[in-house]
């Protein structure tokens, strides 16, 4: 049985878990937040301290998937304003065909999906994705959007690419292509009202 919580509801040892000791990406979901030239440079215990203090926030920035009382999936989202990266012009997300304000903080993001090995391809992330819009719908999101990977089958992407996940699996949320702004990633987006 597949369950999904806040993170502000897990223990700050399960999200650890999930991440790895130590997190072989180095990220902890602080790329977007920092930007690139702010991030390189930050120790990966500097890092997790700015993930500790975010996830246990009355306002926690993701979710944690557990497999009974195992916990094995993370995904960051939050409203799209908490992620700085994504707002600049070097977004690794670019922002070429889209007109919309930026800056509005009623659109949220679901930016970084985190499975542990052995516990991938069972459908973790798909969990998760759904459980992100209704953790944005009832904090008040008009919209959620995502950053994912377009996939083929029987082409292999590594995990490290695939931290945004797939555009399958925000499809079968209900998810649809807002804009293409690269040949291997799309924007994806669900009205939430």
């Amino acid at each position: 049985m597949l369950t999904v919580v806040a993170a502000n509801e897990a223990p700050w040892e399960d999200i650890e878990k999930v991440f790895g000791a130590p997190d072989p990406h180095g990220c902890q979901c602080q790329r977007l937040k920092l930007g690139r030239f702010e991030w390189m440079p930050e120790p990966q215990e500097v890092r997790a301290a700015h993930l500790r203090e975010q996830t246990s926030a009355p306002e926690t920035s993701g979710l944690i998937a557990y497999l009974e009382q195992e916990p094995v999936g993370w995904c960051a989202v939050e409203p799209r304003t908490a992620y700085p990266l994504l707002l600049t012009n070097r977004s690794p997300v670019p922002w070429q065909g889209r007109t919309e304000d930026r800056d509005d903080d009623t659109v949220w993001a679901l930016t970084c999906f985190v499975v542990r090995p052995g516990f991938r391809r069972q459908g973790v992330s798909a969990a998760l994705v759904v459980a992100a819009v209704e953790h944005a719908r009832s904090r008040g999101a008009r919209a959620l959007e995502g950053y994912p990977m377009i996939t083929h089958p029987g082409k292999e992407i590594t995990w490290g690419e695939l931290y945004v996940g797939s555009r399958s699996i925000f499809v079968e949320a209900g998810f649809s292509e807002v804009s293409q702004p690269t040949l291997r990633r799309v924007v994806m987006r669900i009205d939430l009202r």
